[in-house]
């Protein structure tokens, strides 16, 4: 069954744009939430310490709710336990220890297929609301400062066309950043320290392997990296056992995350740092919206922010794509 809505991401701004939709009429048999944590708001649970007011004014940005979800400063499991009641209240459900790896569009149709660590979903709208925070996993060994360019962490940050590239890593970022290089023209390496991929999804792993067999990727199995070093603004590469080589790009995909390769990667068009954003937090594939800290700009947003952009999503998405209504609140100018 195509779902009306996917959402990715079940903090604040995740669990709002599901307490928005089903009050503008989507059914809960036709939406769904997927959170890669193994519950919801993980960063607010994690990162926010307990004796800190979670404020509805954050950084200048206004308090002022436009949408179904509202609150005052409240304490941090005050906060918790109102957005437990709006889960439970609105029958939302949210599938937890799902990683969302790769999202499709038919340009036909403009049906989305997103493909998890699990399963795959078809949906007309999909909603990513997740945060700003998350960096990438770094070696335990140095990397040289003046090789900065040169090391990278993800594929989209530089442009890497007809280059030598070292890729570091054996997991589905790995996987997907091989068969993004190899379609770049590059001539592509695969380092990995065990001599299989048993945290790679089946997916991934029979495409690595499919490219391995055709020549377009070289999978170094069972490779474990000593040091790296520059030579003349390259890197060189000492592996265990004495070998060594030079690269033009090493690409580390050692977990971690940040939310801008994804964002690039599945097709969102970017202005410098900043993505690309319409009418009502759409984004530049048609359908694809992005709520909270993302929408919010480089400082981020408040829990006010984070609740009033999925009302403003919302009314853009009930108007364009799935002919719901959002109805006005008291004062509620329609901005957020």
């Amino acid at each position: 069954m195509t779902l009306d809505l996917i959402i990715i991401g079940a903090g604040p701004a995740g669990i709002s744009m599901a307490s928005e939709a089903r009050a503008a009429g989507v059914p809960a048999d036709r939406m769904l939430v997927l959170e890669k944590a193994a519950e919801h708001s993980f960063t607010l649970k994690k990162y926010y310490p307990d004796n800190k007011l979670v404020t509805a004014n954050y950084k200048g940005f206004e308090a002022a709710c436009t949408g179904v979800l509202c609150i005052p400063d409240l304490s941090k499991s005050e906060t918790i336990t109102y957005l437990d009641k709006a889960l439970v209240e609105n029958g939302i459900t949210v599938h937890y220890g799902e990683t969302v790896q790769k999202l499709a569009q038919d340009t036909a149709t403009g049906i989305f297929t997103l493909s998890t660590d699990k399963r795959d979903y078809t949906a007309k709208v999909v909603v990513i609301a997740i945060g700003i925070l998350g960096k990438p996993n770094k070696p335990d060994y140095p990397l040289p400062r003046t090789l900065t360019s040169r090391l990278l962490f993800d594929v989209t940050s530089t442009e890497i066309k007809g280059a030598n590239v070292l890729v570091v890593g054996g997991g589905d970022s790995a996987s997907e950043y091989c068969q993004y290089l190899a379609q770049q023209g590059n001539t592509v390496t695969l380092s990995y320290r065990r001599d299989s991929f048993p945290r790679m999804n089946s997916i991934n792993r029979a495409s690595l392997l499919s490219l391995g067999e055709r020549g377009n990727v070289r999978l170094m199995l069972g490779s474990d990296i000593e040091t790296v070093k520059d030579n003349a603004g390259t890197p060189v590469i000492h592996f265990n056992g004495g070998a060594q080589e030079q690269f033009d790009y090493v690409v580390y995909a050692l977990g971690g995350s940040t939310p801008e390769n994804f964002l690039k990667m599945i097709g969102i068009a970017f202005d410098g740092p900043a993505p690309v954003l319409k009418e009502g937090h759409e984004t530049s594939v048609p359908g694809l919206f992005l709520v909270g800290d993302l929408s919010a700009g480089s400082k981020g947003g408040s829990i006010i922010w984070a609740f009033n952009s999925a009302n403003t999503a919302m009314r853009k998405i009930c108007d364009d794509y799935l002919g719901c209504t959002v109805e006005p609140l008291p004062g509620d100018n329609t901005s957020s």
